[in-house]
């Protein structure tokens, strides 16, 4: 009689599969919501100010058709989409999140004996799709500490990493943990050089918060090469992260085939509605954004006042050096009700990333970290 235990049912998973570690998603923060009076929440990168008021009323509007399947193309977001960013509507593929997408794209682009190529850390969710894929992971290194943008991503190296068996290259841009990015001429450099029978896959979650001169989206630099991917996200900068909504933006054939694997219904109706209604809303969405590139400047200066190195960020997030002291000063800020995400399941143990707060979650932090380093 066999056991019947996570191994069991392990050992007869898909190669892929077996390999795979499941998601982390940090600190199990609803159930200290439960035992805890107050939290500073920084470890999951949210927008500390919340959605667009036409989202809440938007989502208020469409309760009363709970009972209705959601519209299963997302016909109408697709089309505010498509007028946001000067493309057709079937260029648009929703999903579950960019998660969602991320993970489809090497489930239908990838497979064993696939090589898909990604940055030394790049965003978590590239090597679960990939493995879960059962391809190769071809881990590009990541530019050293001492370059002008330390731990970003090092194009050179993204190149030397593709092989004729590449199917896929991620790019983060801005990137999450290290919240660097590359500057326009260095994704151009990326997207021109690859070659053309590789899908470049640029996940742009925090393209929103980027406001230096030096960035581009991909959707501008490769409006018409038919192997360039951007996904994107309503979590971020539309403080949207419970409804999980993201998109995709892609040649219409690469849509069309994504279509084949998509879950029927996979965006639900508050969130079909409330996207819609925060894509309307231009002067929140730059009101939020100011308000983020303020405290991420404020909290980036007193961090670095403290002698704590912080990485550059174009996100609503720090990475910062804490030392060999990082889980020791994490547990004890976590025991003031101050969550950061610690990064050791990044290969950065001695990081921690900070969500940008608002001025007073940024004092709160602030205040504790003193009194735990004192």
């Amino acid at each position: 009689m066999p056991t019947y235990d996570e191994a069991w049912f392990a050992s007869r998973a898909t190669p892929g599969i077996r390999a795979l570690k499941a998601y982390d998603p940090g600190h199990d923060v609803v159930a200290m919501r439960e035992r805890t009076q107050w939290l500073v929440e920084l470890g999951s990168n949210e927008n500390p100010y919340g959605p667009s008021p036409q989202a809440r009323a938007a989502v208020l509007d469409a309760l009363h058709l709970m009972h209705r399947y959601p519209d299963p193309r997302g016909a109408a977001l697709k089309v505010k989409l498509a007028e946001t960013h000067g493309v057709a509507p079937s260029r648009i593929l929703l999903g579950n999140g960019s998660h969602e997408l991320l993970m489809q794209l090497a489930q239908v682009f990838a497979a064993p004996g696939d090589d898909v190529v990604y940055s030394q850390y790049g965003f978590a969710v590239f090597a679960l799709a990939t493995r879960a894929a059962g391809a190769n992971a071809r881990v590009a290194p990541a530019l050293p500490d001492a370059a002008a943008m330390p731990l970003g991503h090092d194009v050179d190296t993204l190149l030397a990493a593709i092989t004729p068996a590449t199917k896929l290259v991620y790019v983060a841009n801005p990137n999450n943990p290290t919240g660097t990015w590359l500057d326009r001429d260095s994704l151009r450099r990326l997207i021109d050089a690859a070659p053309r029978e590789v899908i470049i896959v640029v996940d742009e979650a925090y393209a929103e918060m980027a406001d230096v001169p030096d960035y581009a989206s991909a959707l501008t630099l490769a409006a018409h090469r038919g192997n360039v991917v951007v996904t994107r996200t309503f979590s971020k900068a539309y403080a949207l992260a419970g409804l999980r909504c993201g998109y995709l933006i892609a040649a219409e054939g690469l849509v069309a085939v994504m279509e084949r694997v998509r879950e029927s219904f996979n965006v639900n109706s508050l969130a079909l509605a409330a996207c819609q209604a925060v894509l309307g809303d231009v002067e929140h969405l730059a009101w939020s954004r100011e308000r983020n590139a303020e405290q991420r400047a404020a909290l980036r200066a007193a961090l670095q006042a403290r002698g704590i190195p912080v990485l550059p960020s174009q996100t609503n997030f720090v990475l910062a050096h804490l030392g060999d002291a990082t889980p020791a000063v994490e547990a004890a800020l976590l025991d003031r009700g101050v969550i950061l995400r610690p990064m050791g399941g990044y290969g950065l143990p001695t990081y921690s990333r900070i969500a940008v707060g608002t001025a007073d979650e940024n004092r709160l932090l602030l205040k504790a970290l003193d009194e735990v380093r004192a």
